[in-house]
């Protein structure tokens, strides 16, 4: 029998109410992690990726957002009955966050050190070597000495003197692989990266994904990664959700997602992934833009972009159904179109 996920989101729906308009962002999402495991959810901005990871921690802006319904389960418990004393346990203890952009998340008028080491003082009992709870300077000057190992860990060179830097200080990569030693520092169960190496350079995007495995492996954390990038996907994730407006529209693991993408919208994605051996060719587009979250269309929300739009699809919404062993997929025609979007493609390219 499988073991019980470590995080297992149900239905979950997080609305924007601004003026007149609600804005569905996240609208109906399941999905699960278990322990060790690496969770890719991928998709254009727009799809609901950020307000998912944001309505697990709680830290939707409220007003205007609110989660109206789902639930969210960590180790068996649901974190939309846990009172915000309770969260503020949670976050950073067992769930952990790496933001898209470092220097929104460090305070820049703190050293580096001081911030790694206050969220040691926060969730962490220091105690002397017989287990006796420490004094307020020695808990102090023990949490100084575990944030510089943590940045030592994360390969920051010189840690000590890194340590007394404030973030302005550091290199985008730098500041980075901070978020990192403070995301771990408390040897979280569960980390979620959102967009953590979009903003730096490739070679460095290279460098900050193989540490977080490196950190994986260490500490044993299961990582929800959100991502537009497949090939990041291909690299890190263990399996794939694929959103778009507001909805998982398919979720497979990671090698049945490159090997049979079955809906649409995850074909179009892949074949939009530039390639060596198609070199002159022109790149696929999917047309259009993803939907507005307050205006969705009737039916599958894909409908108007989809290569393989037919009447029902304009009229009905599909439901997430199980197309093979663990590859689940919300689209009407996926078992009977695998091959569509690839020939939409071909079209795109005068037949090539």
């Amino acid at each position: 029998m499988q073991e019980r996920p470590l995080l297992e989101v149900r239905d979950l729906e997080t609305h924007f109410f601004i003026g007149k308009d609600i804005y569905k962002a996240v609208d109906g999402v399941t999905f699960t992690i278990h322990a060790q495991e690496t969770l890719a959810l991928v998709g254009e901005s727009g799809s609901g990726k950020s307000v998912t990871a944001s309505s697990i921690l709680q830290i939707v802006p409220d007003p205007p957002g609110k989660i109206v319904g789902g639930e969210i389960f960590f180790e068996g418990e649901n974190l939309l009955e846990r009172t915000d004393e309770q969260m503020r346990e949670i976050r950073g203890r067992s769930i952990s966050m790496i933001f898209q952009e470092p220097m929104t998340s460090l305070n820049p008028v703190f050293r580096i050190g001081d911030q790694i080491a206050e969220a040691i003082l926060l969730h962490q009992e220091l105690c002397d070597a017989s287990g006796k709870p420490l004094g307020k300077r020695a808990r102090k000057r023990k949490a100084q000495e575990q944030a510089i190992a943590m940045l030592e860990a994360v390969g920051i060179p010189d840690p000590a003197t890194r340590a007394r830097d404030y973030p302005h200080q550091l290199s985008g990569g730098m500041r980075q692989r901070v978020m990192i030693a403070m995301a771990l520092v408390c040897h979280p169960k569960l980390i979620i990266a959102d967009e953590p190496t979009s903003a730096l350079d490739v070679t460095i995007q290279a460098q900050i994904l193989r540490l977080l495995r490196q950190m994986q492996d260490e500490f044993h954390t299961a990582i929800l990664l959100i991502t537009h990038d497949f090939g990041v996907v291909a690299e890190n994730a263990d399996s794939v959700g694929v959103m778009y407006a507001g909805q998982i529209v398919e979720t497979a693991p990671v090698d049945d997602i490159f090997a049979h993408p079955s809906h649409p919208y995850s074909q179009g994605l892949l074949l939009s992934i530039p390639r060596l051996d198609q070199q002159g060719q022109e790149l696929y587009v999917i047309k259009g833009v993803v939907p507005n979250a307050a205006r969705y269309p009737a039916g599958c929300r894909f409908a108007p972009r989809c290569p393989i739009c037919q009447q029902r699809c304009r009229e009905e919404m599909p439901l997430l159904r199980e197309l093979a062993p663990e590859h689940f997929v919300r689209c009407h025609f996926a078992d009977l179109n695998v091959n569509a979007t690839a020939q939409a493609a071909a079209e795109q390219n005068g037949g090539n």
